[in-house]
């Protein structure tokens, strides 16, 4: 379930004081002092709450059954396996008589959100190249954590679970899925499918190399990082907390790369866009040629798939942007040919 996506979500509607009192002596967690829906919660599903033990965050009304378990596992397994400061403990409630739903209460992480303007805007352009340099460097400790095959997390069996077939097979599976999928909100031309088609072909060998699965968040971006820098002139900025697991699977790594890349491009921000990039690459291919070129052929596929979900969501939702009306294909590759040439 963790690599399926969703386009909308369930709210949590009105909460009770009391019934949030009452899910804080679940877990001795002290008295209800305030709470507050979170800005940009996770699509609605997000409460903040501070009691006099603390700052928590509420989770709850699951998208699917298993969600909450699935991100507890995340959290849990890479408070172990990395240095990356994630939601844990994370207190589980599977009961729905409480709140009408199963919920999660986590602390709340400390450090500011990329996005929050004041926050920008008290960064000089070192201390935003600093940031895009040590976002690389967090990823590539997050994809360290690696496993035998690739696949996903099953809560049900309480294990990963490899997926059907090989991890091509499911790649381009969903890939083509949700090709077709936009059909039915834009046009995609047989010109489009067959270019398509050409780009997954080009990089097949590339994705047939041997190479031994990791972790992927696969949300990877500015609204679920918290980042903080420390008093002392010597202090680095530093991730002081991640979290949202709910689409995190075991694969190929550079498909993080992808939102965090759009964004600053998107905010008229290509050099940090590069820099983010350069940074990810020198760590994971150093001078080996033949893992650079792997490097690139797999992340042109991942920018391929971003597009493919962001022309038929735009679509769908009639919240088209570009300026001017192009061909899918033409459309994708200019973007796509755009980001590549900031390894160069």
């Amino acid at each position: 379930m963790t690599t399926r996506i969703y386009f909308g979500s369930n709210q949590l509607g009105d909460v009770a004081a009391s019934a949030l009192q009452e899910a804080l002596n679940e877990f001795h967690l002290g008295t209800l002092e305030d709470y507050q829906r979170t800005n940009k919660g996770v699509m609605g599903q997000t409460l903040l709450i501070r009691s006099s033990h603390g700052e928590y965050i509420l989770k709850g009304n699951p998208i699917y059954p298993g969600q909450l378990e699935e991100e507890k596992f995340f959290v849990e397994q890479l408070a172990k396996h990395t240095s990356i400061p994630v939601p844990d403990p994370y207190w589980l409630h599977k009961d729905t008589a409480l709140l009408g739903w199963s919920y999660a209460i986590m602390p709340r992480l400390p450090g500011d959100h990329l996005y929050d303007p004041s926050f920008q805007s008290s960064l000089t352009s070192q201390d935003q190249e600093e940031i895009a340099c040590m976002l690389a460097h967090a990823l590539a400790d997050l994809h360290r954590w690696k496993v035998p095959d690739t696949g996903e997390y099953d809560s049900v069996a309480k294990q990963i679970v490899s997926f059907a077939g090989n991890y091509l097979d499911w790649l381009y599976g969903t890939i083509r899925h949700w090709l077709h999928d936009a059909e039915q909100y834009s046009v995609i031309t047989d010109e489009d499918i067959h270019w398509v088609d050409e780009q997954l072909k080009q990089a097949e060998p590339a994705f047939q190399s041997k190479v031994v699965p990791g972790f992927v968040m696969g949300d990877f971006k500015v609204e679920n990082v918290l980042i903080q820098k420390g008093d002392s002139p010597s202090s680095r900025w530093q991730i002081s907390g991640l979290f949202d697991f709910t689409t995190s699977y075991f694969g190929d790594g550079t498909a993080d790369l992808t939102k965090m890349s759009a964004r600053y491009i998107r905010e008229g921000q290509p050099d940090l866009a590069a820099q983010f990039l350069r940074c990810y690459r020198d760590l994971v291919c150093a001078a080996d040629v033949e893992k650079y070129q792997h490097f690139r052929a797999h992340l042109r596929v991942h920018l391929l798939y971003q597009r493919i979900l962001w022309w038929g969501e735009a679509k769908a939702t009639g919240q088209v942007t570009w300026a001017a009306e192009l061909p899918f294909a033409q459309w994708a590759e200019q973007y796509m040919d755009s980001v590549l040439s900031l390894l160069d």
